[in-house]
């Protein structure tokens, strides 16, 4: 159902059993996925694809052009996958050139209200962003990461699967899968030990993991050392974190 007041452009490509509440506006180049809702007052800009079953409540805006100063009009994106839930008033923005000129959402994610996701950031699948979140540009947030409420990442961190910040956390290196990080610079504290046995991670490989977060910031080792330990556990869990840690371009969070 489109509702009477709605603006929908001609270009739009609209799913079966799509939604589109009271004054909402849908643009050039949008294409929304079957069973979609979009609330009353909310802005769709393309070049962007949603995928279905997707909420979007009031005054929320997406795929509006980035806050990127060095943005000329490109005809960059944004792709939205299945399932997600987008609350009030969030502001996600579309790639830039800069990057790969894609801003990525994936499937069953939560985005409180005032969330912003800036250009270019990637976000996984099964992730909750929590009320005022906001994303710098460039930012990847990998699959189940949460960030509790008021979290800012800085430009081109990486969050690992699985980790979780604690609220007001400033993000200004890269969080490791598993790790619980909180302050003002974030710094690590423990594993998300809680939200493991929740995604059916055994007791042995949270066992695993706590060593690996032990050799990592509790004996003093260097990343090199620790990552040289981890691969002696020779445990499957710790493949992703090796890798991160190894990939980290920012470094991570000490």
């Amino acid at each position: 159902m489109i509702h009477s007041t709605a603006i929908v452009d001609k270009s739009a490509k609209l799913g079966a059993n799509v939604e589109i509440g009271p004054y909402s506006i849908i643009g050039a180049d949008v294409e929304i996925g079957d069973g979609t809702v979009i609330g009353p007052h909310v802005v769709v800009k393309g070049p962007t694809t949603l995928g279905k079953n997707n909420r979007i409540f009031q005054f929320s805006s997406v795929g509006e052009d980035c806050q990127d100063k060095k943005y000329a009009g490109e005809p960059t994106r944004l792709v939205i996958g299945d399932n997600n839930i987008i609350r009030e008033c969030v502001t996600i923005h579309r790639g830039t050139v800069q990057d790969q000129g894609l801003t990525q959402i994936g499937d069953d994610n939560l985005l409180m209200a005032y969330v912003h996701v800036a250009h270019d950031c990637m976000v996984g699948d099964h992730v909750i962003l929590a009320n005022n979140t906001t994303l710098a540009g460039h930012v990847h947030v990998g699959d189940w990461a949460i960030l509790g409420g008021f979290t800012g990442v800085h430009q081109f961190c990486h969050i690992g699967a699985h980790a979780f910040t604690a609220v007001n956390s400033v993000v200004v290196q890269d969080v490791p899968p598993y790790v619980m990080a909180q302050g003002h610079n974030a710094v690590p504290r423990t594993i998300n030990s809680e939200g493991l046995k929740r995604r059916g991670f055994t007791s042995e490989q949270i066992l695993n993991i706590k060593r690996a977060f032990k050799l990592l910031y509790r004996q003093g080792l260097t990343v090199a050392e620790a990552v040289s330990q981890m691969q002696e556990l020779n445990a499957a869990e710790l493949g992703p974190l090796i890798e991160f840690v190894q990939q980290s371009r920012r470094g991570i969070i000490r």
